[in-house]
């Protein structure tokens, strides 16, 4: 059998507030969207430009979640193409109140990331030089 992450499914509150970050902070563009169940809401599938046929982020209305408590690591991953890409959506979220981790800067293959808090209080980590995506660190002992 072989296998592929594909997407991950989110429930918020608000779709347009997620909708609004997930374009604005990480990027994202809208490559699908459709009436949600009762037609209220919308569902929408964004993705990175040129990963839209590889992997998104379907963002679903009925969210309950509340702030993500300290000491919770869990996070999406958005890697950047340069330290002071991470730096720069650093200084955004701490003036907009919304920055979970400052700046943190770790031995291969953690790299230089920070935590954004998205509009339900679940934290995306912006990095670079992490073994995986745009910014890619070599791999230990290349």
């Amino acid at each position: 059998m072989s296998s592929k992450l594909t997407h991950v499914a989110l429930h918020v509150r608000d779709v347009e507030a997620s909708r609004v970050f997930y374009e604005s902070y990480c990027d994202l563009s809208v490559v699908h969207a459709r009436a949600a169940q009762g037609g209220e809401h919308t569902v929408y599938w964004l993705a990175a430009r040129g990963q839209e046929r590889d992997f998104v982020i379907v963002i679903l209305p009925g969210g309950f979640r509340s702030k993500q408590r300290e000491g919770d690591f869990s996070h999406l991953g958005i890697a950047l193409d340069s330290e002071a890409a991470v730096e720069a959506v650093a200084e955004r979220a701490r003036a907009e109140g919304i920055l979970a981790w400052p700046v943190q800067r770790e031995p291969y293959p953690v790299g230089t990331y920070c935590g954004v808090y998205d509009p339900d209080g679940a934290v995306v980590e912006f990095s670079y030089g992490q073994p995986l995506g745009q910014g890619r660190a070599p791999d230990a002992g290349e």
